[in-house]
């Protein structure tokens, strides 16, 4: 089978950062899948983005389909004339033209027919065509006066198949084999030669790597040296590193300057200027101490780079002086002066006002306080005053700086500093593997806060499905179980969010669903873990009809239920444990128990009894108990081995149901393990 690579470039204005691997990689995705599709194999497809350009290599692109035999069923030989005659005119040929063939007994008209494979060459306009098209994109724009579209305007289309142009027209482009280098420097415009020369060309040809992890590796390098240089560390946001990537074709990284005055503004303000409107990484000294200094990266090497220099540094000094002027401004005025103002501010229609919120948040801190061991007053006001930055100059230029703006304004005003810190940290965690608050006060209002979004917004209707979370409640649930799960707090679930539900006014049942909803959260709590997800399920799960959520909504003791099971379900004897429970549930589906005595008739029933009798199910220590399980194995064994449950005695019968039962029911005081079943 002849293979060979297959290139297609898209050239383009500057694409948006942000978006451009999510367009490299659809573009990639979309062509192979068109290729697949056509029978067409290949060994891989390697996928290249810069600010201008859109590229993919397929490599070892087979050149022609195979040929196919195609075959379609017909009428029966003994069918009327008429059907076999239209059948064979479908086909277009005629009667004569078909074969006959046996199927389960009767004879059919077949039709065959040889399909010679297409050249790919030919497939590959179309291909390419459907692969751009196909690449989602919410904004598309209209240039010039033609009836196409894309993210930006495109300006080449290189499509080479090895040496050989591919032909094709597509968004009014004429396919060729040359693509263009940097605006400034070097040459603007050259040829590829051979499809799997590209990256090398473009790296001879303009500077530029075209690989965009490795570009992203070197611009890493270049910011690193230039922190050496300094004798200071680079922090690098990655971020902020993939979207200088996005921004730059012919990396060159250089340090700059500003004034050490700049140092007296809290330094997050300082390092969301840099990095939101310039692009700039940041530098600190050995202590972690922000110095007064900012690396960039250019799209172009410079033979004076001191101009750029210098342009950078005019340019972040007004952005570093609107910090500077926003800190002061709003140091005049307290917290709790701008509290009034959170009443204007909307949470979310039908959910009342900011101020409204900050009410609830303050209630349910408290009660938090209350149940982890945190000070009840230091809480309240960190509850009531967390949102109030949001009405000042910094948050409104800076809304990355919520809470930690607020932070900074609470010592500034006098305010207790377990006050201060509960504010800077009530919205963490922020995301997978963030920090959770460091004081009890951070964690009271930090789950205050999440439970009353959550509530809030479930309870008017906005619940999650499978696809769209446009509110972000399951990554709110996730922290949630997060900071009780971490904290080793004894919060109840369900209590809380009746308490959140009852500030609302919202009714005992929707809390109930709002509380499952937040517990099925577990799931992908433990599956970064690597802990089965039937596991939590089997926890959640464990009361007397295996349906409805537990009793006890205490997320810790999931937590320790869970780690037992998991450790539990390692040992070899564990499954059939899993299977003589569910062969129990089964037995007890459709059996209404009777009172009884214990006076049994043979020893396997008073082995049962006295062995689930030993075992001490009110332990708090989950281990223990799944290891005493472990100890009944071989007495469960003996008992259904030896007697039938379903005796015709009534007596005996109603006996060994209910020391079934009471066996499930051992089982059920840490887990219903029906559900690991296999």
């Amino acid at each position: 089978m002849s293979t060979q690579d297959f290139l297609l470039e898209l050239g383009t204005e500057e694409l948006p950062p942000k978006l451009l691997k999510q367009l490299s990689n659809a573009l990639s995705d979309n062509l192979t899948k068109q290729l697949t599709e056509l029978n067409l194999s290949f060994d891989k497809a390697e996928t290249f983005a810069t600010p201008r350009r859109l590229a993919v290599l397929v490599r070892n692109l087979q050149l022609q389909q195979h040929n196919q035999t195609i075959e379609r069923k017909g009428p029966a030989v003994n069918a009327p004339e008429q059907a076999v005659a239209g059948f064979a005119k479908s086909c277009g040929v005629s009667k004569e033209d078909l074969t006959q063939k046996d199927l389960n007994g009767t004879d059919y008209y077949y039709f065959t027919q040889e399909k010679k494979g297409l050249k790919t060459q030919d497939l590959l306009a179309k291909v390419v065509d459907t692969a751009i098209k196909k690449i989602p994109i919410t904004r598309a724009m209209r240039w010039g006066d033609s009836d196409f579209t894309f993210v930006r305007p495109v300006h080449w289309l290189l499509m080479l198949l090895e040496g050989t142009v591919v032909k094709a027209n597509i968004m009014g482009l004429e396919s060729g084999n040359s693509t263009r280098g940097l605006r400034w420097t070097g040459e603007q415009e050259f040829t590829i030669d051979s499809a799997k020369d590209y990256q090398k060309t473009l790296m001879d040809k303009a500077q530029i790597e075209v690989d965009f992890d490795l570009r992203k590796e070197t611009i890493r390098q270049q910011v690193n040296q230039e922190a050496s240089k300094k004798g200071a560390t680079a922090v690098i946001d990655e971020a902020l590193l993939e979207e200088v990537c996005a921004l730059v074709e012919y990396p060159c990284a250089f340090s700059g300057v500003f004034d050490e005055r700049f140092l007296q503004v809290p330094e997050e303000a300082l390092i969301s200027a840099m990095k939101a409107h310039q692009k700039y990484f940041h530098m600190v000294d050995d202590s972690g101490k922000l110095l007064p200094a900012f690396i960039s990266v250019a799209n172009i090497e410079s033979s004076d780079l001191s101009v750029i220099i210098d342009g950078n540094e005019r340019v972040i000094r007004p952005r570093l002086t609107d910090s500077e002027f926003f800190w002061e401004q709003d140091k005049s005025i307290s917290l709790a002066a701008r509290l009034v103002k959170l009443d204007s501010v909307l949470f979310m229609k039908s959910l009342g006002s900011m101020g409204d919120k900050a009410k609830r948040i303050e209630s349910l801190a408290t009660y938090i306080a209350s149940v982890i061991g945190a000070n009840e007053k230091h809480s309240a006001r960190a509850g009531l005053l967390a949102k109030t930055d949001l009405v000042t100059e910094m948050v409104g230029e800076f809304a990355d700086l919520q809470g930690v703006m607020g932070g900074y304004y609470a010592k500034n005003d006098g305010e207790d500093s377990a006050v201060a810190t509960a504010i800077s940290e009530h919205y963490h965690p922020r995301f997978a593997g963030d920090t959770l608050p460091s004081t009890k006060e951070g964690l009271s209002v930090a789950i205050a806060d999440k439970v009353d979004t959550i509530v809030g917004i479930y309870g008017i209707g906005h619940k999650p499905t499978g696809s769209k979370d446009p509110y972000a409640l399951k990554r709110a649930g996730l922290g949630l179980l997060r900071m009780m799960i971490e904290s080793e707090s004894q919060l109840d679930l369900l209590t809380l969010v009746h308490k959140s539900a009852e500030l609302y006014k919202f009714d005992d049942v929707l809390a109930r669903e709002i509380c499952d909803f937040i517990a099925e959260r577990l799931s992908a709590y433990y599956q970064e873990q690597n802990i089965e997800k039937n596991i939590a399920r089997a926890v959640l799960h464990s009361t007397d009809d295996g349906i409805t959520m537990p009793k006890n909504y205490i997320v810790y003791d999931w937590h320790l239920r869970i780690q037992a099971l998991n450790a539990f379900m390692q040992d070899e004897n564990a499954q059939s444990l899993v299977e003589a429970n569910k062969r129990i549930k089964n037995i007890l589906k459709d059996e209404a128990l009777q009172e009884t005595d214990t006076n049994f008739s043979t020893q396997y029933d008073q082995n049962l009894y006295d062995a689930v009798k030993r075992v001490n199910t009110n332990s708090n220590d989950y281990t223990i108990i799944l290891k005493e399980f472990l100890q009944l194995k071989p007495v469960i064994d003996d008992f259904f081995d030896n007697v039938m449950v379903n005796d015709e005695d009534l007596k005996i019968r109603h006996q060994r149901l209910k020391l079934i039962k009471d066996t499930r029911q051992a089982f059920l005081s840490v887990a219903d393990i029906t559900y690991l079943s296999k």
